[in-house]
């Protein structure tokens, strides 16, 4: 099925650029040409984007990436390059093109769809609440009022001013900071995609979640805005499309504990 979607896109990309000339106007082309798709990856959202102890990238985003890298230039090795990304700048690097796509733990919203385009989405996520497991909170609504921390850039950091207008919103430019500020006492809760909090939960018995989810936040992967990114998003569509229907997706999905 790969082979044929990439045999597909590779003529129709040789017909739209002409005889043997190199033109960039084709984020796909240019990916085709250097024999590399170059991703932004979260850095600090396991279990979508992290870095492990030998220093190597890792996580579902990760491997999709790579996942997509190989069905586009049939290839195994080198056939990835990832650029490091974080919620604040993530669209800048997208937009400076030091990347061809974003599989960076994104949700898709109205606002981001005026600046990028996205693909289908690959996972559903929800915002949550994180406490300490001995808070006597139980719900979104105890939480106005209080402090509430965010990490900027983020979906939550919209959630809780629309949510709780009279909350104090504390933020922080990575989770890690911003569950260690948590447990310090800094704040009474953090309100974040529930799959990017479930793993600090699973790995710290001193944290919980409470129950309910509070929006539906769609995971998706962006791309360039206009032309230049339309070949390359309808191809990862294609694949994505295949990779749920064969149920490689969710088996992904349950490899690092979304699902």
């Amino acid at each position: 099925m790969y082979k044929k979607i990439v045999c597909t896109f590779l003529l129709m990309t040789l017909i739209l650029c002409g005889c043997g000339k190199k033109k960039y106007e084709s984020t796909l082309q240019a990916a085709i040409d250097r024999k590399k798709l170059i991703i932004g990856v979260r850095v600090d959202a396991k279990p979508f984007g992290f870095i492990g102890k030998d220093g190597y990238n890792y996580g579902l985003d990760v491997d999709l990436g790579s996942y997509i890298a190989r069905a586009l230039l049939n290839k195994y090795d080198n056939a990835v390059e990832y650029v490091p990304v974080t919620a604040q700048n993530r669209i800048s690097v997208l937009n400076a093109g030091k990347v061809d796509m974003l599989i960076a733990a994104m949700s898709i919203t109205d606002n981001r769809k005026k600046i990028m385009d996205f693909s289908v989405p690959y996972y559903e996520a929800g915002q949550a609440v994180m406490v300490q497991y001995w808070s006597k909170i139980q719900s979104l609504k105890e939480l106005d009022g209080k402090r509430v921390i965010i990490v900027y850039g983020s979906t939550g950091e919209g959630s809780v001013r629309r949510a709780l207008p009279s909350a104090t919103v504390i933020g922080y430019k990575n989770y890690d900071k911003a569950v260690a500020a948590l447990k310090a006492g800094e704040a009474e809760a953090i309100i974040a995609d529930d799959s990017v909090l479930l793993p600090y939960v699973y790995d710290d018995k001193t944290l919980k979640l409470l129950p309910g989810r509070y929006s539906v936040e769609p995971y998706a992967i962006a791309f360039r805005k206009g032309k230049e990114s339309q070949k390359l998003r309808e191809f990862v569509d294609f694949f994505l499309m295949d990779y749920a229907q064969s149920g490689k997706l969710i088996k992904l999905q349950q490899k690092w504990g979304v699902r």
